[in-house]
């Protein structure tokens, strides 16, 4: 089972912090849910973890090995994949085309498409064709083809309707069942927590709720509320 650890990181925009001393273990097969309310810093910490930042203090350890002074490369090439917010298609190139950019295995295209049969009556259609949901979906089944240890996942649902994501949240469960673990950072918190296995809470930059159960979250709405409000 590969470990994905966070100790004491700490990530700056300018002049200061904007999350602060954070400490969690993802680990193969779970979903671990990062909530909290908007500028509460849980995009600086993906990005810090896949390498688009740099992170100001503390270690990240793959596997208890420091990937610290890794780039986006190398952590990519360790199996750390990131999903960005934003649906990042390439609207001019085809489904196939799409999940084809990050295919490690020839047999990539035929294993994507069993975990996401939605996908084949659209396997040659324009991307930007695609409807909201389908092009998240493709978003999906790219990461998944590039067979990562450690998915990164920033607001998924970002434009897209409840009902649309919904569709969404199975996908993102077999994924985790096939060994990856996925780090969740999702706006619609019950939804979230309902699909992971693990939470925490971070407000106004730093841990208000540390790593635990997520269903002890979920059953929990005044702990949830005083997490959110950082007390």
């Amino acid at each position: 089972m590969s470990e994905l650890q966070l100790t004491g990181v700490t990530v700056r925009r300018g002049a200061g912090p904007v999350i602060s001393d954070v400490d969690l273990t993802l680990r193969s097969g779970e979903v671990l849910a990062l909530v909290g309310p908007n500028g509460a810093g849980k995009t600086s910490l993906l990005e810090s973890v896949s390498g688009v930042i740099e992170h100001a203090a503390g270690d990240m350890l793959v596997d208890g090995v420091s990937i610290g002074n890794r780039n986006r490369v190398q952590r990519s090439r360790l199996g750390i994949a990131h999903i960005e917010q934003g649906r990042a298609i390439f609207p001019s190139l085809t489904v196939r085309e799409n999940i084809m950019l990050t295919a490690k295995t020839p047999r990539a295209l035929e294993e994507v498409l069993v975990s996401f049969p939605e996908l084949e009556k659209r396997i040659d259609s324009l991307s930007v064709l695609l409807s909201g949901g389908e092009q998240q979906m493709v978003v999906l089944a790219r990461a998944f083809a590039s067979k990562p240890r450690f998915l990164l996942i920033d607001e998924m649902s970002l434009g897209l309707a409840p009902v649309v994501f919904m569709r969404l949240l199975p996908l993102i469960q077999q994924i985790a069942a096939s060994g990856v673990g996925v780090l969740l950072v999702e706006q619609f918190t019950h939804l979230a927590l309902g699909l992971a296995d693990e939470a925490m809470v971070v407000a106004s930059g730093r841990v208000s709720e540390p790593q635990g159960p997520a269903a002890r979250l979920a059953e929990d709405a005044e702990l949830l509320r005083r997490a959110y409000l950082g007390g």
